[in-house]
């Protein structure tokens, strides 16, 4: 069952679109389907797999969308091809994005439409051994991340909280796909990952103890990834947006209750996926999806606070209101 609510964009309430139907919406039986472009946040790893589940599942033909999947390089660039109208949609971290726009990129070019995660997954992810237990032991470090990705522009407001100086951390760009192998390889000290990365990087390093420093320790009223729009398509097509993530909204729902199930779809769509360990980074990923048993919602008075957080450490420059971060208009929530 889905709940409709719609309040102004200054209200503090959670802000809810119409979802019609089951699923986000049908389209009719003899519509031609919409043709979109959809980029996962970085690589095809189980906390992405939810979209491909939409597909298999059927909730995006319901929804009369034909969907491209592609695998994301991390929030600027995603950002950017969305502006270049490369792509309708993508996940990306919620607080990359108010980095890469409050630093004057993209304003207007994009917006975020649905809450995938409701606390931020990013951290920096070490082994047992090395003497990584705490944020200060990175001093000296060398952490390897996807450049423009959310945990790397996320690191200085991190650290500073954490009490560690950041310029004190050096970091490289490694493509996402070969951070657990550096890392169990000691080529870098620790990794900028999603919290539930940890069974892919404990398997590369060969059942070796993950040590992970989640940054919602100290960043508390940050989300995670959402996903985001271009505005051109919200202008144009703002039927589109909501059947779109009425459909990924329903795939994620179905893949945190079905994490097994879910770890064999992405392996049929991305055939070098271990899906025990899609599976596992699934399981993991459930406890961050739901607030008060509503998925894809946003709360504007928090999206205001993670704001001026990162204002507060100098992570963003200038003024980002809300609403040029966060359509609220458009934001669907389901309650399960």
């Amino acid at each position: 069952m889905n709940l409709v609510r719609r309040t102004s964009a200054a209200a503090l309430a959670v802000l809810l679109a119409a979802v019609a139907c089951d699923s986000g919406g049908a389209a009719p039986e003899d519509a031609p389907a919409d043709k979109v472009t959809y980029l996962t946040a970085v690589g095809s790893f189980g906390r992405e797999s939810y979209a491909w589940v939409a597909k298999e599942k059927g909730f995006f033909d319901r929804a009369g969308i034909e969907v491209e999947i592609r695998p994301g390089s991390g929030t600027t660039e995603n950002l950017g091809l969305l502006a270049s109208g490369r792509a309708q949609f993508s996940a990306n971290d919620l607080s990359a994005v108010m980095i890469v726009l409050g630093n004057g990129k993209y304003r207007s070019d994009v917006r975020a439409v649905a809450a995938v995660q409701q606390r931020t997954l990013n951290s920096v992810t070490a082994l047992s051994g090395t003497g990584v237990t705490t944020p200060r032991d990175l001093s000296g470090r060398t952490i390897g991340g996807v450049q423009g990705g959310a945990p790397w522009l996320l690191f200085p407001a991190y650290a500073k909280l954490a009490g560690l100086d950041p310029r004190t951390v050096k970091w490289i760009g490694v493509e996402a796909s070969q951070m657990p192998k550096l890392l169990a390889t000691g080529r870098v000290d620790g990794v900028g990952q999603f919290v539930v990365a940890r069974p892919a990087v404990e398997k590369a390093a060969g059942g070796r103890a993950a040590v992970v420093l989640p940054y919602s320790d100290v960043l508390t009223d940050l989300y995670g990834n959402a996903l985001i729009a271009s505005t051109k398509v919200l202008r144009e097509d703002p039927d589109l947006v909501r059947r779109f993530a009425g459909a990924l909204m329903d795939g994620l729902v179905y893949a945190i209750e079905h994490p097994e199930e879910t770890g064999q779809i992405l392996r049929k769509y991305v055939p070098t996926t271990d899906a025990v360990t899609a599976a596992a980074e699934v399981r993991l990923m459930e406890p961050y999806i739901r607030a008060n048993g509503v998925v894809g919602a946003f709360d504007g008075a928090r999206v205001a606070r993670a704001i001026a957080i990162l204002r507060g450490t100098g992570i963003i420059a200038g003024d980002l209101p809300t609403a040029d971060l966060v359509a609220f208009d458009f934001v669907s929530g389901q309650v399960r």
